[in-house]
């Protein structure tokens, strides 16, 4: 396990205060000066599967994201107990900083059953080995990007995470409008063990990768190459997901992204993350602020 993943870990062993009250601490998002949505995301829902008992795992997630997050002072995570059924448990959390919500999610969680089962195919996509690093993909576009440093600061984002872009990304294809769609192969750079081999940690771990790329078709359908770039102002507003069946984040993970519609300044996305062998393990919409920058008037 690299110095990155245990660091993410950290992050998302938060620290209890009360019996439905924890307390987190923050990195700063790469490109701009806010959380990242994903690690407010991954983080409520440690929150929330610490107050259910371990048998019922999370099986949806519905989030609104209300105020940039502030990097440099801790998010407080206040648990409701909603209910505590035979079958399901559901619970609601609030994200506070300043005194303020920042972060809503509505969370529930089910005791295993048997049922009727089938799945959409996976995509037919090249091995994640035959695919170039973030490391050696990054550097390529270098020249494309808003300014020196962005390719250190991403690769610093991303280093818990070995993430593979199947076709190029938007900030490699600028002034280009493809199909909106893309996928990458993702899992953690390195193998979780003892204490950190959680279900629930695998779980919280998707949660905060699924929000890293999943807005990447919308730019895609409109040849913008995004925040590294600095074509595109913008931020998540809703993330919802579905936790269909069991998997492991350190193991290879494909997640398959398009985007429906893009109006208003906004944009939505959905997106399917597959394991290796083809299970669909994990459904995940998503709908952003997606602005064009306007120029600032002459004086």
């Amino acid at each position: 396990m690299n110095d990155a993943l245990q660091s993410l870990l950290d992050l998302l062993d938060l620290e209890r205060i009360e019996e439905d009250m924890f307390r987190g601490t923050s990195d700063a998002a790469p490109l701009v000066p806010r959380v990242f949505g994903g690690q407010v995301a991954a983080q409520a829902l440690v929150a929330a599967g610490r107050t259910v008992p371990e048998d019922r795992p999370p099986h949806s997630l519905h989030a609104y994201f209300l105020r940039p997050g502030d990097p440099g002072a801790p998010i407080v995570y206040t648990v409701d107990r909603i209910r505590d059924g035979f079958s399901f448990t559901t619970r609601r959390v609030v994200a506070v900083q300043h005194g303020q919500p920042i972060f809503h999610l509505s969370a529930s969680f089910q005791l295993h059953e048997e049922g009727l089962e089938h799945q959409e195919p996976m995509p037919d996509v090249p091995d994640p080995l035959s695919l170039p690093t973030a490391e050696e993909l990054l550097p390529r576009y270098e020249h494309l990007l808003a300014g020196p440093g962005v390719v250190d600061r991403m690769l610093q984002a991303r280093a818990a995470v070995d993430l593979r872009y199947v076709d190029a990304p938007p900030y490699g294809s600028v002034g280009q409008p493809r199909e909106p769609k893309s996928q990458v192969w993702f899992r953690t750079d390195g193998k979780l063990d003892g204490v950190a081999d959680d279900p629930l940690l695998h779980v919280c771990l998707a949660t905060y990768v699924s929000d890293m790329t999943l807005l990447d078709s919308v730019l895609l359908a409109h040849g913008r190459g995004g925040w590294a770039v600095g074509d595109i102002v913008g931020a998540s507003l809703d993330h919802a997901m579905w936790f269909h069946r069991p998997f492991r984040v350190d193991d290879w993970l494909l997640y398959d992204q398009e985007s429906p519609s893009s109006s208003g300044g906004r944009g939505l996305a959905k997106g399917r993350i597959f394991t290796a062998d083809g299970r669909l393990a994990v459904s995940v919409i998503q709908e952003g602020v997606m602005r064009v920058p306007r120029p600032r008037p002459k004086k």
